[in-house]
């Protein structure tokens, strides 16, 4: 993970969408709602009791039948992956997508009309600095049962190329790149969905495509028709008359570009993989592309960089003056020795803190720390990263010495080496969620010897001193 030279982004304004889902048929309403710092992308069901919020993300993806679905604490999402597309296409990092509905509105099949949303809402630069992940090896997901892979190599930018082969005379094999994700507008987001007759039939029998018509799909006609056929397809998009054209398209429709199918797959590509959490500085190259193996592939690079972050060991020239020596950090924590846990802070900005302990024989846990296998505890590390919260989350306030932060939870905690007289700490402690009322939530880490040593979230509360 890295960052690079651009600010975060969000939109300057809500803009509405209305219509209806592709396979639930309802009418829905959408909203893009400008979002906070490090917030991603994430839906909320305005429709349910208690809002429930759905974060765009791979480990909630629960199903790829026609389409990604994402489902948490049992509210789903249906078909998330052309209005992902789009703001990532349009490079928009933060945004909260408000549905009364489990389904976006399917509009044309494509991305297109949540381009031209996000065009009108218009974008608004953050504070924060836009986090990237960097390919530097090449990472791989193969289905062995189809046959479809997907494969990220080094690249100096996001690019991505998807590959299809239908083994149809109709459609056959096409290819799709795009070059620079600035371009998504104007070569891939109006590329429609498609489908073949023979599968909208079994769908429509089962009643999966309420909301299908010729306006928001391509319908490919690779097998001779029957008139009952025909007659079943006449009355499900109700018209008096469909014809099969020369380019074995159902009806009249015009492709926008001869290898449309292709630009959907890859646009399909982009939005799953948005499931990520983070920009990719990659070539990604999908050979026979499909919601399955793109969200597979996305829980693995999802694991990757989760794993890469978290032993990413922060580099900093120790002999340079700090941020903060001893006597300011206890002019902002109430702590003090033998229960001070931190000597420097290091960075400080509005999502996160760097400081740093030199652990040496003198501290008083030694004495029974073991006697002749001097070990620190682990809850003193979990306090030691907390103090160092402390610092960023009192940085918060205008007068810090006023008040005290508190434990409320401390999850997902681990231990990985040992830490003993000698070894230089180093605490990172960012924000998983701004803090709101008060209350901090925290990713934590710990490291020594270019090593991590212990992990864990927490969650703390300001409160004034009486």
């Amino acid at each position: 993970m890295t960052t690079i030279n651009k600010k975060q982004r969000t939109i300057a304004k809500e803009v509405i969408l209305k219509g209806v889902g592709l396979h639930t048929g309802q009418n829905v309403t959408m909203k893009f709602v400008a979002a906070p710092e490090n917030h991603g992308y994430a839906f909320k069901r305005v429709d349910l009791e208690g809002q429930p919020v759905i974060e765009a993300a791979a480990s909630y993806v629960v199903n790829t039948q026609r389409g990604t679905n994402l489902e948490k604490n049992g509210v789903k999402i249906q078909t998330s992956e052309h209005v992902l597309a789009a703001l990532v296409g349009m490079e928009v990092d933060n945004v909260l997508i408000e549905l009364d509905a489990p389904e976006p509105p399917i509009m044309d099949g494509s991305s297109k009309y949540f381009v031209e949303a996000l065009k009108i809402a218009g974008v608004q630069e953050q504070e924060a600095d836009r986090w990237e992940y960097v390919v530097k090896e090449v990472i791989s997901y193969k289905d062995e049962a189809t046959g479809s892979e997907i494969t990220v190599i080094p690249a100096d930018s996001y690019q991505v190329t998807a590959m299809v082969d239908f083994g149809t005379k109709v459609l056959g094999t096409q290819n799709a790149t795009l070059e620079n994700i600035s371009d998504f507008k104007t070569e891939i987001a109006d590329a429609r969905t498609f489908s073949f007759l023979h599968e909208l039939e079994m769908l429509l029998e089962d009643g999966l495509i309420k909301g299908g018509d010729l306006n928001n799909a391509i319908v490919y006609v690779d097998k001779e028709i029957s008139a009952s056929t025909m007659r079943k397809s006449e009355k499900a998009f109700d018209r008096k008359k469909l014809s099969v054209k020369p380019n074995g398209i159902l009806d009249n429709l015009t492709l926008h570009q001869p290898n449309e199918a292709a630009r959907h797959k890859l646009l399909d590509v982009i939005g799953d993989l948005a499931l990520v959490g983070t920009r990719i500085r990659g070539k990604v190259i999908a050979n026979k592309p499909g919601h399955l193996v793109n969200t597979q592939f996305a829980k693995k690079l999802t694991k990757i960089i989760k794993a890469e972050k978290r032993n990413q060991v922060p580099q900093f020239d120790l002999s340079q003056p700090p941020l903060m020596d001893v006597n300011q950090i206890m002019d902002m924590l109430p702590h003090r020795p033998p229960f001070l846990f931190i000597d420097k802070i290091l960075e400080l900005s509005d999502s996160h803190v760097v400081g740093m302990k030199n652990v040496t024989m003198n501290e008083p846990f030694f004495l029974g720390h073991f006697p002749g296998a001097p070990v620190m505890p682990g809850v003193l590390q979990i306090e030691a990263m907390a103090q160092t919260g402390g610092i960023l989350v009192l940085s918060t306030v205008p007068d810090p010495e006023n008040y005290l932060t508190l434990f409320m939870k401390i999850d997902n905690v681990k231990f990985r080496k040992n830490v003993v007289p000698g070894d230089t700490l180093i605490f990172k402690c960012s924000l998983i969620t701004p803090i709101r009322r008060g209350i901090c939530h925290m990713q934590a880490y710990a490291y020594a010897n270019d090593k991590l040593v212990c992990e864990a979230e927490l969650m703390a509360q300001i409160v004034k001193r009486k």
